[in-house]
Order: C-alpha cells, then sequence, then structure tokens
C-alpha cells in the first residue's frame, strides 16, 4: 500500500489538517505509528511524511558526502520542518509559518498522495500550476510511458 492520489481536505481555524481516512489506514497499517515530520522545501506545498520515512531519509543524507546540496536540503527541511502527532481524531498541527507561505490556511487544499509521503497544496494554486504546466508527449516518452 502506498499513498496515492489527491483527496480535497480543509485545514481549520486552530491549522489542523484531518488526514484523509485512506491515508489514516495507511499510517496505521503500514507504518502502526501517528508520528510525522512536516517540512518544505520552499514553502510552496507541504510535505508529511510518516517519521519512518523521514528517518530514511536523514540515513541517506548521514551517508552522502558534505556538498551544497546536502546542506541546502537539511537547512530548508529544518527551517520548515516539524514533528508532529496525528490526534485521535486523525488531526495533524500545521505550523502556522509553513500553512502560511504555502497558502492554505483555513483554506481547501488538496491532499496529494506521492508513495511514501502526502503533499499538501492549496487547492486553487495547484489547479493553477497543473493548468499552466502540462505533461508534455517529450516528458512521458522519457519516462518510457
Amino acid at each position: 500500500m502506498k499513498f496515492r492520489g489527491n483527496i480535497p481536505a480543509k485545514i481549520d481555524a486552530q491549522g489542523r489538517l484531518k488526514i484523509p481516512s485512506v491515508h489514516k489506514a495507511i499510517l496505521d497499517e503500514i507504518y502502526s505509528s501517528d508520528a510525522l515530520f512536516i517540512t518544505s522545501l520552499n514553502g510552496d506545498r507541504i510535505f508529511i511524511y510518516p517519521l519512518k520515512e523521514w528517518e530514511t531519509i536523514e540515513a541517506k543524507l548521514r551517508e552522502t558526502p558534505a556538498g551544497k546540496a546536502k546542506r541546502k536540503f537539511q537547512q530548508h527541511t529544518a527551517f520548515w520542518g516539524k514533528e508532529a502527532l496525528v490526534d485521535s481524531q486523525g488531526r495533524v498541527v500545521l505550523h502556522p509559518h509553513l500553512r502560511k507561505a504555502a497558502g492554505v490556511n483555513g483554506t481547501d487544499v488538496s491532499v496529494i498522495g506521492n508513495g511514501t509521503y502526502l503533499e499538501v497544496w492549496n487547492e486553487e494554486k495547484l489547479t493553477t500550476d497543473i493548468v499552466n504546466d502540462p505533461v508534455t508527449d517529450d516528458e512521458l516518452a522519457e519516462l518510457g510511458i
């Protein structure tokens, strides 16, 4: 089981996202944990990783030689990042400065499943991005699809 698809959701007035039930079931079944790491690379969208997946990324980074890309990735994800727990009602609080940057304060959002993590997008921004940057035939060919 992997996180897949786009599930509409809403951020409430307290900055909580109710994890869509299909994704919550994966957290429970595959990860057996409500521990998450929530971050971003540039604030335009929010990445929600099961903590076990984030720890795998950290382990890979420990094996990676020091360099600009490593430093930049660590700096950006630390700046936006915070550990969080899913509460008993399946909600998680998203950090205020990350909500503001991503434009998701009290708004409709799209929760996109990307295999081992979730992305939370301002629904309007995501739709605009997809319409303005369609997948081309050349890109499909590059992927062998």
